[in-house]
């Protein structure tokens, strides 16, 4: 009995030797996992606020607002050309004015005034434009003009004179032999198929119409060689009939002067037509024509010497010093002799010289 008492409190140390054990410090280890999880919330409260932090950059939109404030339609005020005072003056009571390209949305009523415009100050330059074919009579002119075709007036002007000695009247071309003809008109090339046509048109007048060249457009129309800017020289000038002359030159300048975009001569001929009276149409042939032959050229423009500088889209185009402009100028403009070897005395008055006769410079 003594000895299970004694052995009592053993067993009693034995328990209390367990008890290390049985302490419960996890308690007190949850503390890192606690601490672990704090700083795992302050870490995602970081990101959060660096996540959030980034939004700064909608101040670095700046660069769009640096964008937006240069505006670069600016080219288009470059555009703004000053015309030079020497070119401005060659029309009467001129100022140096500037000239602005008109934006595409010009009204209707901006373009009409600006055309009918150009055409009044041309009409002050070339008082005296005329026809640059030499012709007597309805015949030498409509023969005239089919042979103009792929060359120049001055080499028709020097051809005609043997051709209507020999030649004189629509049954006269007629009856003529082919081989002569093609020999005649050989210098103004294409000379085959123009004998063919003017000995063609002759035959037609004959058969059709009484030998008499016909004063209306639909059967103008209808003669070999002739399409409407034939007929259109014809009415205009040998019949006092309105009709515009759609030209290489003419269909150049018109869109240069932005009147249309056209580039079919039909529709070019429509589009102008209805910008001017119909009265003015032979005469606006006249003045543009023999603008684009003397100072606005295909190649090389003499804007610095153009008379129409403040009113023209295109200034800037070609050369623009004064003197350097004079310098492209062409026949009476630059004391040059014309086309017509029989100009109208107007053109002579005016410092026109004419053309010398074949073989003779």
């Amino acid at each position: 009995m003594k000895k299970d008492a004694a052995e009592r409190p053993t067993s009693a140390g034995a328990g209390a030797e367990k008890s290390p054990a049985a302490k419960k410090p996890p308690t007190a280890k949850k503390t890192p996992s606690a601490k672990k999880a704090a700083a795992a919330k302050k870490a995602t409260a970081k990101k959060a606020t660096a996540r959030k932090a980034p939004k700064a950059p909608t101040a670095k939109k700046a660069p769009a607002a640096k964008k937006a404030a240069p505006v670069r339609k600016a080219p288009s005020a470059k555009k703004v050309v000053v015309a030079p005072k020497k070119a401005a003056a060659a029309v009467k009571g001129a100022q140096t004015r500037t000239v602005v390209t008109p934006a595409k949305g010009e009204s209707r009523t901006a373009l009409v005034r600006r055309a009918r415009r150009i055409n009044r100050e041309l009409a002050e330059v070339y008082p005296y434009a005329h026809p640059e074919l030499d012709f007597e009579n309805p015949f030498q002119l409509v023969v005239a003009t089919v042979l103009s075709a792929q060359t120049t007036d001055l080499r028709v002007n020097q051809t005609t004179p043997a051709l209507f000695a020999k030649y004189p009247t629509p049954e006269d071309l007629a009856a003529a032999n082919p081989e002569e003809v093609e020999e005649i008109l050989r210098p103004t090339g294409f000379f085959r198929a123009k004998t063919k046509s003017v000995i063609g048109l002759s035959k037609a007048l004959v058969e059709d119409f009484g030998g008499e060249v016909p004063g209306r457009l639909e059967d103008l129309v209808k003669l070999p060689g002739v399409g409407r800017k034939t007929a259109f020289v014809v009415l205009g000038n040998a019949f006092g009939r309105p009709g515009i002359t759609v030209d290489t030159h003419f269909q150049r300048l018109v869109r240069r002067w932005r009147w249309t975009e056209e580039t079919d001569p039909d529709k070019i001929e429509a589009a102008v037509g209805a910008l001017f009276p119909k009265s003015d149409w032979t005469d606006l042939s006249h003045h543009v024509i023999w603008h684009g032959r003397r100072i606005c050229h295909a190649r090389k423009p003499a804007c610095g010497a153009c008379p129409i500088a403040p009113l023209c889209p295109a200034y800037g185009e070609g050369e623009t010093d004064p003197e350097k402009a004079k310098k492209l100028l062409k026949y009476e403009k630059a004391g040059l002799p014309g086309q017509r070897l029989n100009p109208p005395q107007a053109y002579l008055d005016a410092g026109g010289r004419p053309a010398p006769p074949l073989g003779a410079g």
